[in-house]
């Protein structure tokens, strides 16, 4: 799940020029299809900015909010009214993964981190979807539309507005 999380600080553009993304904003379907074939689909809004602030806001199935830094995720949850706090101990920097894979088809790069292989498609120039399989062998592939580049993004966003009535688990 910290895979995917890290994966907020996706971005748009050509390829070559990944590095030079401060920002990124998109809707996202994210799809997961388990070792029985089974899938699940997730819908929403994706909002992130260097150096690693990134915020998913889920709308389908279920509505959550992820907030994101380089140390810690924040998954709020308000159908249970509940909040989750982990740390995030894994030092996945995806400007950096991306800006490292390599190109093995037209518009078709794979990045590599730790035991994992990213699969990204690049469409006129922008981000169009990420694939990979997580630890639990599970198929997620990431669909990105309406992909906006280095919009200034208030980093007050990605500060989580915790009601005072929710439970808080932390990890």
């Amino acid at each position: 799940m910290y895979k995917l999380l890290s994966l907020l600080f996706t971005v748009s553009l050509s390829f070559a020029d990944m590095v030079n993304i401060n920002s990124f904003e998109a809707n996202f379907t994210q799809t997961i299809v388990n070792d029985k074939n089974s899938t699940l689909t997730y819908k929403g809004h994706v909002l992130a900015t260097k150096p690693q602030l990134a915020l998913w806001q889920y709308s389908t199935p279920v509505e959550k909010s992820i907030y994101i830094t380089h140390t810690q995720a924040v998954i709020i949850e308000p159908e249970i009214e509940q909040v989750y706090i982990q740390n995030i101990k894994s030092s996945f920097d995806f400007f950096n993964v991306i800006k490292h894979a390599k190109k093995v088809s037209n518009n078709t790069y794979i990045a590599k981190f730790q035991e994992t292989e990213y699969t990204i498609i690049i469409k006129n120039n922008k981000l169009f979807s990420i694939s990979y399989l997580d630890e639990l062998e599970n198929k997620v592939h990431i669909l990105f539309t309406k992909q906006i580049q280095n919009k200034y993004i208030d980093k007050k966003i990605f500060t989580p507005d915790i009601p005072l009535d929710y439970d808080i688990i932390r990890g």
